[in-house]
């Protein structure tokens, strides 16, 4: 089964009731997952990073350094321990993606057993040592990789410890909102020279890509949600509101059952069909005994009830065993 992670991410703009609510949605839209991220902001980037560009259109300029926009979205530990204790009132499981080594440690405290790789960390070689060390399930986004960056990451990993059998690769593209152009679908398909399971994380706008994913063959898929696009921060304006989240749930499971087992059988569904679309042999005039039957006499209708016309040889040239009226099946 597709496991479809709500990315919350910090589109909780730093207000716990705010990530409530996200909960609310997740669970609501059925999805398996909903995940935070934990992050240190000083830990994270420099005094004088700037905002990405996407966050500057999204947010504006203004003073703030990126460290100062992140200092406002962070989540403290007592709010960690509220979202799990609430994520398990609603049924939901929670996750969160770690951004620095301390908070690797701070969420493996608190008993996760998923580590989210996000695409910045990949080539972040003391991140990858500090999670393979606990060899648990790891799920790691590929966003601004190409091949090679993928094989050294999965390198780093096994060297320290990590299965590669517990590694998800997500396919990613490291945009907000990502353009259709750029998107590179089928390269998911390529990650499966890495590791067994792949998936996508999504940053296109609306629900078609991720579906898409599932019927390319995706284990996993993660994409940003909010309560508005209107809000302020800067991943809002690339997410999905509440009723769209619902509906690429939705979507997705109903692509899940339609994939099936792979096998050509006929559907239950469709076997009562067959009588009634099929054709059978039936005279085309009227027939009469001892009378050879050809093409002359002979045509092929509905339905199916009779001999099918995949017999049109075994019966053209025998004679008929009575009178046959038009439109009458024949019978040999």
């Amino acid at each position: 089964m597709v496991r479809i992670i709500a990315e919350a991410g910090v589109n909780h703009n730093g207000s716990l009731d705010l990530a409530k609510r996200l909960i609310d949605v997740a669970a609501e839209a059925g999805a398996d997952f909903v995940k935070f991220q934990t992050f240190k902001a000083e830990n994270l980037v420099t005094k004088d990073a700037a905002k990405a560009e996407y966050q500057k259109k999204n947010i504006g300029d203004g003073d703030d350094s990126q460290l100062g926009m992140l200092k406002k979205l962070e989540l403290s530990e007592d709010d960690h321990l509220e979202l799990m204790r609430y994520c398990e009132e609603r049924g939901i499981r929670f996750l969160s993606t770690a951004f620095d080594l301390e908070s690797i440690d701070f969420l493996h405290s608190l008993g996760l057993k998923i580590w989210k790789i996000p695409s910045g960390e990949i080539t972040n070689y003391p991140f990858l040592r500090k999670i393979a060390q606990f060899n648990e399930e790891v799920i790691m986004s590929t966003g601004m990789c190409d091949a090679d960056d993928v094989r050294a990451a999965m390198n780093a990993l096994a060297d320290n410890g990590q299965d590669l059998d517990k590694v998800t690769l997500l396919h990613c593209t490291t945009q907000y909102p990502t353009p259709m152009s750029d998107v590179n679908l089928k390269a998911m398909c390529a990650l499966k020279d890495f590791a067994e399971h792949v998936g996508y994380s999504d940053h296109t706008p609306g629900i078609e890509i991720p579906v898409a994913a599932v019927a390319l063959g995706a284990d996993v898929i993660e994409k940003h949600f909010t309560l508005s696009r209107d809000m302020p921060g800067p991943d809002h304006k690339a997410s999905l509101e509440p009723a769209e989240l619902a509906a690429m749930v939705n979507a997705i499971r109903n692509v899940e059952q339609a994939l099936g087992d792979g096998e050509k059988h006929v559907a239950d569904a469709e076997t009562g069909n067959r009588a009634v679309a099929r054709k059978s042999i039936v005279a085309s005039r009227k027939i009469s005994k001892g009378e050879v039957l050809s093409d002359e006499n002979l045509t092929a209708k509905r339905p199916g009830t009779g001999i099918s016309p995949m017999r049109w040889n075994d019966v053209c040239g025998t004679k008929a065993i009575r009178d046959f009226e038009i439109d009458e099946q024949i019978e040999v």
